[in-house]
Order: structure tokens, then C-alpha cells, then sequence
């Protein structure tokens, strides 16, 4: 099996964009199961149910969230009816939907957490990952999952590659999100876990993290605490994908995306 994991798409831009490359990819590499974090993905930031919708209709499976999630009140319905929309498990900000899902694959069932990491995010405070992260596999485990796939939506490599490392052998793959940049360490663990630490983003190339550069710029020279505007141009879309050892339940390839 082959799993797509499509790093934070941003503004309607990124969604846009992802509508065109999604399904390109699906049928270029036989994905089967698509996951996309959409927590940025609507206009001015957070998700909307138009903006689940999008992502939706691009071909993903399964949408997760991060410190962001909750931004958009009119989003808290389709978390709690949606079961493929889902928001870091341990976040304590709202008791609205959750972190866990459970994929029917026909011949296999395909579990999927999302998790928050706490270094660098003490204002959206979480418990602690790695004891969510143990809960929720015990609960995919007995749910009769053959693969887990982790979203970690953490600030700090560290903590990321911490977690991949603590889940080694433990899930089919751990993919960081969050910090918008794609990191050049794709590879397979010891224990045969697929990790990436941070997938990238989907969004427009020429911006910082999909915001407009010139208010990022004033804001670190100046101390401007102008609103931040979302960018918009020419995208890209950044992930991952992994594929399966269908006997082990682990990883035995992984290959990063980058298309414009």
C-alpha cells in the first residue's frame, strides 16, 4: 500500500493548487490513502468547512489539524461529524472532536493519529504527546489497525525527532507538520517506522511560511505587529510518500514530493 502525506496547505491558494496535484500524484505513484494537514487552509487562517471541503474533493482521505484548528468556530461541527476531520488528540484548548480514525481499506484497516508537540507552543497548551500517542495505539491495535500513520504537529526538530524515534517499531510512519519548510531527512528508522520531520507545505513558493514576506520582514526588523495576510502566486506542494511492507505493517520506502 502507498500513503500520501501532504505537508500544511495554505490559503485558498494552496488548496487551489492541491485540487491540480493531488490527484496528478494519486495517479502517477498508485497512492491509495491520501492525508493532508488543512489546518491553514482557509482564507486569513484556521479551517473551514469550505476549505475541508476543497481538500476533500482533491482526493484526501483523512484532513488533520494542529494549533490552529479551532481558529474558526464555524469549523466545530464538521469536527464532531466528520470523523476524517481531526485535531491534535492532546490539545486541551476545545473538548470538540479528536485525534484518531480509523480507515476501512476493504482488505485492511489503516489507523491515523494526530498529535501536538508542547516545546515552542506553551500558548496552545497540550498534554503530553507520547503518553497520547501510546493510548491511541493500544486503541488502533485493538480497533484491528494493520498500519499507523502519526502526524505530529510539533515546532521543535528535537521533540519531532524524538517521537519518531519513541515510535519506532511501534506505527507504520511519524510525519512532522507545522513548520511549513520540508526537511531532507526522509528515511526508514531502525525498527522499520517511515519519518520525515517536518512534510513542508502547500502554498505559494515566494512567501515566509505562506504569509506576505514583507510583513514577516517588518515584524522581525521592526517589532510591527501588522496583521498577517497570506500570500498569493505560483505554489508548490510538498510530502511524502510511504510505502508499505504489507507482511510487517511498517515501512519499507520513502520518497519526498516537491512539485510546482
Amino acid at each position: 500500500m502507498k500513503v500520501l502525506a501532504v505537508g500544511d496547505i495554505c490559503a485558498p491558494d494552496g488548496s487551489t493548487f492541491a485540487l491540480k496535484a493531488i490527484p496528478q500524484i494519486k495517479h502517477q505513484e498508485n497512492i491509495d490513502l491520501v492525508i493532508v494537514n488543512g489546518e491553514n487552509s482557509a482564507a486569513g487562517n484556521g479551517i473551514t468547512p469550505h476549505s475541508a471541503d476543497t481538500i476533500f474533493a482533491a482526493g484526501a482521505d483523512v484532513i488533520t489539524g494542529g494549533n490552529h484548528t479551532f481558529r474558526r468556530k464555524e469549523f466545530y461541527d464538521t469536527l464532531e461529524t466528520n470523523p476524517f476531520t481531526l485535531r491534535p488528540h492532546n490539545l486541551k484548548e476545545e473538548n470538540i472532536g479528536g485525534g484518531y480514525c480509523l480507515v476501512d481499506m476493504g482488505r485492511c484497516s489503516v489507523a491515523v493519529i494526530n498529535l501536538m508537540g508542547q516545546i515552542y507552543l506553551e500558548r496552545t497548551p497540550c498534554d503530553n504527546p507520547f503518553k497520547c500517542a501510546d493510548t491511541l495505539i493500544e486503541k488502533a491495535k485493538a480497533d484491528g489497525a494493520k498500519y499507523i500513520f502519526v502526524d505530529f504537529h510539533a515546532e521543535a526538530t528535537s521533540e519531532k525527532r524524538a517521537m519518531g524515534f519513541y515510535l519506532d517499531g511501534k506505527v507504520t510512519a511519524v510525519f512532522g507538520t507545522h513548520t511549513h519548510v520540508q526537511t531532507a531527512d526522509a528515511q526508514i528508522l531502525p525498527q522499520g517506522t517511515g519519518y520525515i520531520t517536518d512534510l513542508g507545505m502547500t502554498g505559494v513558493i515566494n512567501s515566509i511560511l505562506g504569509v506576505k514576506n514583507d510583513i514577516i520582514i517588518n515584524r522581525l526588523r521592526d517589532g510591527d505587529q501588522s496583521r498577517f495576510e497570506q500570500e498569493s502566486g505560483k505554489c508548490m506542494l510538498n510530502g511524502c510518500i510511504f510505502e508499505t511492507d504489507d507482511k510487517t505493517g511498517l515501512t519499507k520506502s520513502v520518497k519526498r514530493i516537491y512539485i510546482m
